[in-house]
């Protein structure tokens, strides 16, 4: 007779990537009313929305009333930005500026996903108070997002976190699992990046984070402004090539650590480490050792698993 109907509604944008599928997985576990838009990947899951149609956005947003908006989507790799810069101002600050008036419209807490990239990596670890100085468009792009969300919306989070990975549909989707492929072929030596200094996180954890943060929210209306999320081991590409060697039981003997300051792409920033303090004060976290994170996404791409499965099938 009870039908058990998740009185809280949250949207997600993005929720085809990486991210977004797990923000979309964690609420809709854990007894919340569940939508998810994406573009490109969207049918037949997530509802289809361009967020540059502004006509779109109002639309979802006033027919599905949602409590919370988990605002994931964004270019989000810097080269890309780099190149091609009006796109991702208008996804990454336009569209994110419109998301913001539309979720005050039905009194929604916003959730907008940024980066450590705001900040130069000069000087860390990096409150939430420090003063962000961006080395790249990306870095850039993003920092106006968050400006603008919170001159269109006073009840908004801004969530600042590091390199991604996680459940990933292809190697390519983070730039922690696209290095799995020059771990395994290992008669060719590789070059890894020694220089930055990267804190990887779990997309399970900052989906928990997110999570978290809404419920809270939900109880205490205070809860709003800039924070910070990310994995706590440090670790340059170099070192976590070699702890997903290990992870593996693969040789590590031909990647190449390479200590200079890269050249080509975007700038880097050294080191932009999170001080996440403020969260954990507030209770809210989680954080999955990266050992056991990078195991368990990258094992469906183990190579010599599919051919053991070959020989003995």
């Amino acid at each position: 007779e009870d039908v058990d109907i998740p009185s809280s509604r949250v949207l997600i944008t993005g929720a085809t990537g990486l991210l977004g599928r797990a923000v979309f997985k964690e609420f809709n576990e854990n007894n919340w009313n569940t939508v998810g838009c994406g573009y490109r990947r969207a049918q037949p899951r997530f509802e289809h929305v361009n967020l540059l149609d502004s006509i779109a956005v109002h639309d979802i947003i006033h027919d599905f009333q949602p409590h919370v908006i988990v605002h994931c989507a964004a270019e989000r790799r810097p080269d890309v930005v780099e190149g091609q810069p009006d796109a991702a101002s208008q996804l990454n600050v336009a569209a994110s500026a419109n998301l913001a008036k539309e979720a005050a419209g039905v009194r929604a807490f916003l959730i907008y996903i940024s980066t450590d990239y705001v900040f130069d990596g000069t000087s860390p670890p990096y409150k939430e108070t420090d003063v962000p100085n961006p080395l790249n468009l990306y870095g850039k792009t993003k920092l106006e997002g968050e400006k603008a969300v919170l001159e269109n919306n006073e009840d908004t989070a801004v969530l600042r976190i590091p390199v991604l990975y996680g459940e990933v549909e292809r190697l390519e989707e983070s730039a922690v699992t696209v290095m799995f492929d020059k771990v395994q072929f290992s008669n060719k030596s590789a070059n890894m990046d020694h220089w930055q200094q990267r804190f990887p996180t779990n997309v399970k954890d900052v989906a928990a984070v997110c999570r978290q943060l809404a419920e809270k929210r939900m109880l205490d209306p205070s809860i709003k402004g800039t924070f910070h999320w990310s994995g706590n081991e440090q670790m340059t590409k170099y070192e976590m090539a070699c702890a997903i060697a290990d992870a593996f039981n693969l040789p590590s003997s031909h990647l190449r650590p390479v200590s200079d300051v890269p050249v080509v792409g975007a700038l880097r920033p050294k080191n932009a480490q999170l001080d996440c303090s403020k969260l954990e004060m507030l209770g809210i976290g989680q954080r999955t050792p990266f050992r056991a994170g990078i195991r368990e996404s990258l094992w469906p791409f183990l190579v010599d698993k599919r051919w053991r499965q070959t020989v003995f099938h």
